[in-house]
C-alpha cells in the first residue's frame, strides 16, 4: 500500500514542469520500478474481464513510470458507441450487432414522432442523423434542436446529468455497469441490470418512474414540496416527486427486466410480453418467454434477479374474455396515469433569466447552473449555452421548459389507430419558442400540426392494480372530440394558439 501512495506521489510530482518546482541541485527522482494501472485504480472486476488487460479496452499504455505516460491515448469511456466496435465487439459482436439497430439504442421512434409532429416528410434510422443546425429558419429546425440538446438526455451517447441518481454510463455501460450517486461502482459488468440501473433514464414522469409509484413534482418552487428541516430539498434525478401508489408487480417482487428481457430492448426485431402472455395463459402452451414455466397447469415466473418464483394469476372475470379485442387491459386496471398538461418549451439565446427565477429547476444540471448563476451570484457566463447530447458540443442558446398543468389524473381514454381503447396522455402537447440573440421573438408557441386534441397518444402506464367495480365507465372515449384519427402526415393544424 505504501509503495502505491509513493507510486501516485511520484505521478504528481513527474507532471510538474513549471520553473517554480525545479530543483537543479537534486536528481529527478525516478522510480525503481514500473506500475500497472491497478496499483492507482483499485476498481472491483468481474472474474471475465478482470483477466482482461485495462489497455484493451482503455488503451493508454501500462505499465508506465508515470500518470501522463499511462494516459496518453486514453478513451475514458470505451463502452460508448464511437469505441464499442473496438471494445466490446471482439467479444460481442453478435449482441453489439443486435443492440445498435435496436429502438431502445436509436430512439427512432420517438425521435421521428416529434419530428414528423413539426413537418418532417421521412423519418430517420437513428438520433445521430438528426441534423444540426447553426441557424433555426423552420419550426422542423427548431423541433430538431430541441430533440438533440433538451430532450435526448437520456440514450446510450449521453451520461446523463449531474444528479446523484441521474448519471450513468454510455453505450453498452448504460445498462450493464452499476452507478450511484453519481459515481460509477465498480468495473463488474452485469448481465441482468437491476431496476436502479434502468431508473437512471427512465425517471421524471415517464414509464418506469411510475412502476415505483413515483410523479414528478412541478418545477415552481411553489410546488416542490416537502423541505427538510436543514433548509434543502431532495433531488436525487433533478427534481422532486410525489410518492403514489406503487404497481402491483413491483410489489410482487418482479422487476423491469422480467418483463423487458434482453431480447426486446437489444433486438431490431423485439420479443415483448404482454398481459395475455402470462394472465391469459392457457395450460399446456408453450410459455412466452424463458423465465416462464409450468407447475401444475399453473404458470409461474421466476425473476431474473434473487430468482424468486411467483405464481401469476391467471385472468377469469368474464370481462377479460368479452373486451380482450376492445381494450388494452390499463384501461381497467391502471391506477392513475400522467398527465401533463401544455408543455413550453422556449429556447432563449440571451441572458434575461429574471422570469424564471421561480423555474431554475428544471431537471436540466446545465440549464439549472446557469439560471442560478446569472440571477444568485456575482458570477455570469459570456453567453447561455447548452451541450449537443449526442456530441457533447456546446452551442449558443439554452432551452428552458415549463407547465400549464401538471398532474397525477384518472386514465384518460382514447382509441389507437386500430380503433382499440387505450390510456392516453398528451405528449405531443406541446409549444415550442424561440427568441435570439437580438431579443426577437422568431417563434411564439407553436404547436404540432394534425395531432390531436391535446396532443393526446396511447401509452401504457406501469401503474397496474385490480380494476374497480366501475371498471366498465372506464371503456368508453373520455369525449367525442378524441375520436379523430391520428394521422401526423397530413399537413392541418387542429390545435391553434
Amino acid at each position: 500500500m505504501i509503495g502505491r501512495l509513493l507510486f501516485c506521489i511520484l505521478f504528481l510530482l513527474c507532471g510538474c514542469t513549471g520553473e517554480e518546482h525545479e530543483k537543479p541541485d537534486k536528481p529527478a527522482v525516478i522510480p525503481d520500478k514500473k506500475y500497472s494501472c491497478r496499483d492507482c485504480h483499485e476498481l472491483k472486476t468481474d472474474e471475465a474481464h478482470g483477466e482482461i488487460a485495462c489497455t484493451t479496452c482503455h488503451q493508454g499504455r501500462e505499465p508506465a513510470l508515470s500518470a501522463e505516460e499511462a494516459h496518453q491515448n486514453l478513451i475514458q469511456q470505451p463502452a460508448h458507441p464511437l469505441h464499442m466496435e473496438t471494445s466490446c465487439g471482439p467479444c460481442h459482436a453478435e449482441q453489439l450487432n443486435k443492440a445498435r439497430h435496436s429502438s431502445h439504442f436509436t430512439v427512432k421512434n420517438k425521435t421521428n414522432l416529434v419530428r414528423r409532429a413539426f413537418g418532417a416528410v421521412n423519418d430517420l434510422q437513428t438520433l445521430v442523423d438528426i441534423p444540426q443546425h447553426e441557424e433555426i429558419a423552420t419550426e422542423l429546425d427548431l423541433a430538431e434542436d430541441l430533440l438533440r440538446r433538451r430532450c435526448l438526455r437520456c440514450h446510450v451517447y449521453y451520461g446523463g446529468d449531474n444528479y446523484p441518481q441521474a448519471l450513468h454510463g454510455t453505450g453498452c455501460a448504460a445498462c450493464h455497469l452499476q452507478f450511484s450517486k453519481g459515481r460509477m461502482l465498480s468495473h463488474v459488468f452485469v448481465k441482468s441490470p437491476a431496476d436502479s440501473q434502468c431508473l437512471h433514464c427512465h425517471h421524471g414522469n415517464y414509464v418506469g418512474a411510475d412502476y415505483y409509484g413515483r410523479y414528478e413534482h412541478d418545477l415552481h418552487w411553489d410546488y416542490r414540496t416537502p423541505f427538510k428541516k436543514d433548509g434543502r430539498v431532495p433531488r436525487s434525478y433533478g427534481v422532486e416527486y410525489h410518492q403514489l401508489s406503487t404497481d402491483v408487480h413491483h410489489r410482487a417482487g418482479i422487476n423491469c427486466i422480467d418483463c423487458h428481457s434482453g431480447a426486446e430492448l437489444m433486438t431490431d426485431e423485439p420479443k415483448k410480453l404482454s398481459c395475455s402472455s402470462c394472465h391469459l395463459h392457457q395450460p399446456g402452451s408453450p410459455p412466452a418467454a424463458d423465465n416462464l414455466h409450468e407447475i401444475d397447469g399453473k404458470l409461474h415466473l421466476r425473476t431474473r434477479l434473487g430468482r424468486k418464483d411467483i405464481t401469476i394469476p391467471p385472468a377469469t372475470h368474464p370481462a377479460h374474455e368479452k373486451y380482450k379485442n376492445e381494450a388494452n387491459c390499463t384501461v381497467c386496471h391502471a391506477q392513475w396515469s400522467f398527465s401533463d398538461a401544455g408543455t413550453h418549451l422556449l429556447r432563449l439565446d440571451v441572458e434575461k433569466f429574471d422570469p424564471w427565477g421561480a423555474l431554475y429547476v428544471q431537471g436540466s444540471y446545465e440549464v439549472e447552473g446557469q439560471v442560478t448563476t446569472s440571477l444568485y451570484s456575482d458570477d455570469s457566463y459570456p453567453y447561455v449555452f447548452m451541450s449537443d447530447k449526442i456530441t457533447g458540443e456546446l452551442y449558443s442558446g439554452i432551452w428552458l421548459k415549463g407547465y400549464e398543468l401538471r398532474r397525477w389524473e384518472f386514465p384518460i381514454i382514447c382509441r389507437d389507430e386500430n380503433g382499440i381503447l387505450q390510456v392516453c396522455r398528451p405528449l405531443l402537447d406541446l409549444h415550442l419558442s424561440f427568441v435570439n440573440e437580438n431579443e426577437e421573438v422568431v417563434f411564439d408557441a407553436i404547436t404540432p400540426a394534425n395531432v390531436r386534441p391535446f396532443g393526446l397518444l396511447p401509452y401504457v402506464p406501469h401503474t397496474i392494480g385490480k380494476a374497480g367495480a366501475f371498471f366498465s365507465e372506464r371503456l368508453q372515449e373520455n369525449t367525442d372530440l378524441l375520436k379523430q384519427p391520428l394521422n401526423l402526415e397530413k399537413k392541418q393544424l387542429i390545435i391553434e394558439n
